[in-house]
């Protein structure tokens, strides 16, 4: 049942932090998601998926946590379930920050769970997001300080000071964590270890969530880094804190040690060196970076570096801790965290300068006079003259490739804001040779690290000489492939990065000189410019195409008419509607020609309304086409009056002709079933006055008779006894007319059966309902099974079934307002073969006491109800050869079923 994938889900949640039975309780939460996909249990499905991605994030790999959360995030969408919609949408956000994403991609996807939250009117959730951006923007140097949460946009005192009681007591501890992490990484221990005292109380509320990683992971470094200078008793208490954090981070490592391995040795690390275990601590800071680095945490990475370099420092071995301290910097900058980078900088200007050695420089100005400026002002010139987005990005990347003397060049592009690959141009045979490409950026294509400096910075990156040691020289692709010299360019239109421009040469060292770097600078500026100027002309186009295509689909086409010059404008499939080809000239003569004569009168009084009254109208009339074909057409008009107080028109007129048809089809199947329904309905009243009156008619039949020989043996009045006697049989023998009328015309209604596909009936009886379920607020989901075997049977009559049963559930829901009003009908074929129709909603249910009365002929548990719908359908599926029942669901509403014998088995 629906209700049992929650409690499924749930025991799965609790299962790892509170019986330590992390993989038990995997398989708990994966059974709950299988139930809910293969039965279609909808109700819970945001549960269960959160409940799932919470499980996963300590058994599985971070990436499949954060499916889930967008899983679940996604199906509370569909079934208006604003709350986990919020709950899965933070938790993705908590994902990618685990996984150590840049930062830059971490902050969209929190602009997009606040738009969420703010949407939902859910402060608290708000806040937790608001809570992860303040972390975020830390790192990124975007605070007032590394040590400080606040900027233009946020008070942090003000803030912490509405964490009141009343206030969701899960979002006021991830806050405390956060706060601890970002306090750590600034360095300041003291307000860290202050953050995770205030977090401690609230822990309880936080179980079984992966933000308890950070809390025991940075509550354990910060004790660690404040613990030589505490006292006595601080450090007793520490020891033991030390011991059952240590402790925690084991058994997470060893549940599954991808996500948990390099947190615990890098606490196992920093409490060695504690105890002054030399060879340990330096054995387990090794572990941990390596550890990290392999499950990809290049912010774990990064802190453990910088943790490993503080040890050997104090050590004195300068060589191995500036080593650590630069591998840390490259971590955090391929994190993006731009001001933690800023403060390792402060800290050791040796690695600011190294950073911008020659082997690293960024944005190279070169004075006017060293530039071939023939060449600038040509190849400006071949880009801005285009405007089709692929000749484009063609002649920018051959230019590119040829004044700057690359040997492979990518063209790199933002149309979502993620970085897609849109050309790539190699030199070869003399040549340059170009492949339009729309594809992602992968680690192969390209040194990623560049390219992420790039777009943070807005800068050009050369590397001179990637043989030599150079920040980006740790980047996969560099140890790979070694090209020689490296230079990626953004493309800026007034500071908005539109693309940028990546070249290599695998041969030679040097080869971006400051004058072809400048070259490609100025031609890069232009290229901004023809790329966005390309890319809206591509957008409009396909506009225009989409828009054609739209209204060929809907058969609306668009117009425009100045009722001063007479002046028509008209889109293609207004010429389709009208009949003319594209070269005719559109006036009201035109219009008129194709008018039907019945409705031009009508037409003509519209027009002259509009131009005189600058009216907006709406009214439906027919075409009469050259071959005789009639054509409905639904015109709307809308007046817009000019600067000079003159009418202009804009409006669209739509082929309605299939839907003038379709209403009348759909009149004709009503009033048919309308017909069945009352002479089914005619039946049943028939058969009941069979049953009530031809009993009593017997009697007196049999009554008179008698009475007729009784009165012939005496001597009374005979005449009128006679009299009466002929009357009371002439009234009998009426009274079994009316009954034999009655079968008579249920006689001449009977229609012959015939091999039907119940799918197919299915489908119809479902479109018949169709603006009944849309008014009602009611979903509905087909589940049909294929290759049924056909049944026997009057379409009619089956579909009436089918419709009647619809109603009763649609009548059923409602009264249901705390849950979705889902209808959902299946076909299936059962072990005695016959084919099987349900219809299950998920209303009030069927009270025991009604169970066995709800086919009886005039029950009814409806206020306004006759008690013959349900009567009559069993009438009918009994004629077919099958039977009707119903059920109470397990969990809320109720199920009715037919089931029908296959054709030939009846």
């Amino acid at each position: 049942s629906d209700p049992s994938t929650l409690g499924f889900a749930l025991v799965g949640f609790i299962s790892g932090p509170v019986f330590h039975r992390y993989g038990a309780g995997y398989r708990f939460a994966k059974l709950a998601c299988d139930l809910a996909e293969k039965h279609g249990f909808v109700a819970n499905q945001p549960k269960v998926y959160h409940a799932m991605g919470t499980v996963a994030f300590w058994t599985q790999p971070v990436g499949a946590a954060i499916d889930f959360m967008r899983a679940s995030s996604r199906t509370a969408i569909e079934t208006g379930d604003l709350t986990f919609t919020c709950y899965g949408t933070h938790q993705v956000v908590t994902g990618v920050l685990l996984r150590n994403a840049p930062l830059d991609a971490v902050w969209r996807e929190s602009e997009m769970a606040l738009a969420f939250a703010r949407e939902a009117k859910y402060d608290d959730a708000a806040d937790i997001v608001r809570s992860q951006q303040r972390f975020i923007a830390t790192m990124q140097g975007r605070t007032a300080s590394l040590s400080t949460f606040n900027d233009a946009q946020f008070d942090e005192a003000a803030f912490e000071a509405q964490l009141t009681h009343d206030r969701m007591p899960l979002m006021i501890c991830w806050y405390w964590i956060l706060k601890l992490k970002a306090r750590f990484l600034s360095g300041d221990y003291a307000e860290a270890l202050a953050a995770a005292d205030n977090a401690k109380p609230l822990l309880s509320v936080a179980t079984a969530q992966i933000q308890l990683l950070d809390y025991f992971t940075y509550t354990a470094v910060t004790v660690a880094a404040l613990y030589g200078n505490a006292s006595e008793d601080e450090q007793h208490g520490w020891r033991e804190l030390l011991r059952a954090h240590q402790e925690q981070l084991r058994e997470w490592a060893e549940t599954y040690p991808p996500t948990f391995a390099d947190k615990y040795a890098l606490v196992t690390a920093e409490i060695a060196r504690l105890e002054r275990r030399d060879a340990d601590a330096m054995r387990l800071y090794e572990q941990a970076v390596q550890s990290a680095r392999e499950s990809g945490f290049v912010q774990f990475e990064g802190l453990a570096h910088e943790l490993a370099a503080g040890w050997y420092a104090a050590r004195a071995s300068t060589t191995a801790g500036h080593a650590h301290l630069k591998a840390a910097r490259n971590c955090y900058l391929r994190w993006g965290a731009l001001g933690k980078v800023r403060q390792l900088d402060q800290r050791y200007p040796e690695l600011r300068q190294e950073s911008a050695s020659p082997a690293l420089a960024a944005t190279i100005d070169a004075p006017i006079e060293q530039l071939d400026v023939a060449t600038v002002i040509k190849a400006s010139q071949a880009v801005s003259r285009e405007i089709e987005l692929g000749n484009v990005i063609e002649t920018l990347i051959k230019l590119a490739i040829e004044h700057g003397g690359a040997e492979r060049g990518l063209l790199i592009l933002f149309p979502n804001g993620d970085p897609r690959i849109s050309a790539e141009a190699t030199t070869g045979r003399g040549a340059v040779e170009v492949a339009l490409r729309q594809a992602a950026v992968t680690p192969s294509d390209l040194p990623e690290s560049v390219l992420h400096y790039v777009i943070r910075t807005r800068q050009s990156v050369i590397v001179d000489d990637a043989a030599a040691p150079a920040l980006f020289a740790a980047d996969a692709y560099m140890q790979e492939v070694r090209p020689r010299s490296v230079l990626c360019v953004p493309l800026l239109k007034q500071t908005k990065l539109v693309g940028a421009l990546y070249l290599e040469n695998t041969l030679t060292p040097r080869v971006f000189t400051a004058a072809r770097i400048a070259v490609l600078e100025l031609l890069a500026s232009q290229a901004a410019i023809s790329l966005e100027n390309a890319t809206l002309y591509s957008d409009l186009r396909r506009s225009e195409s989409i828009l054609a295509e739209g209204q060929r689909i809907s058969h609306t086409g668009s117009w425009s008419w100045n009722a001063s010059t007479g002046e028509q404008r008209w889109s293609e499939e207004t010429f389709r509607i009208f009949g003319y080809g594209p070269d005719v000239r559109p006036t009201l003569e035109t219009v008129f020609a194709r008018v039907h004569p019945d409705d031009l009168p009508l037409v003509q009084r519209q027009i002259e309304r509009a131009s005189s009254e600058g009216q907006h109208f709406d009214f439906e009339h027919r075409l009469l086409m050259p071959g005789g074909a009639v054509k409905h057409v639904n015109v709307v008009v809308h007046a817009v009056r000019d600067q000079a107080g003159q009418f202009d028109y804009a409006g669209t007129v739509m082929d309605v002709t299939a839907a003038k048809r379709a209403e009348e089809e759909l009149r004709t199947a009503q009033a048919d079933l309308a017909n069945v329904t009352r002479v089914t309905t005619l039946g049943e009243l028939a058969a009941s006055i069979a049953h009530e009156v031809n009993q009593p008619l017997t009697a007196v039949v049999s009554n008179a008779e008698a009475c007729r020989r009784w009165l012939n043996r005496g001597t009374p009045d005979l005449d009128e006894a006679r009299s009466a006697l002929e009357s009371i049989i002439k009234n009998g023998h009426r009274a079994g007319e009316v009954i034999r009328r009655i079968r008579a015309l249920l006689n001449r209604t009977d229609t012959p059966k015939a091999p039907l596909d119940i799918n197919d009936v299915v489908d119809e009886a479902v479109a018949l309902v169709h603006h009944d379920l849309a008014g009602r607020r009611v979903s509905m989901r087909t589940e049909l099974a294929g290759a049924l075997p056909p049944v026997e049977g009057d379409r009619i009559q089956l579909q009436q079934v089918i419709v009647n049963l619809v109603t009763n559930g649609i009548e059923a829901m409602q009264s249901i307002t705390t849950r979705p009003r889902l209808l959902v009908i299946r076909t299936q074929q059962d072990e005695s073969h016959n084919v099987l129709v349900s219809v299950t909603d998920c209303g009030v249910g069927i009270a025991a006491d009604h169970a066995d009365k709800l086919f009886d002929a005039f029950f009814t548990t409806k206020s306004s109800g006759m008690g013959m719908g349900l009567s009559i359908c069993r009438s009918i599926i009994d004629a077919h050869g099958g039977r009707l029942s119903a059920s109470r669901n397990a969990g809320p509403g109720a199920t009715f079923q037919f089931a029908l014998p296959p054709y030939g088995h009846a």
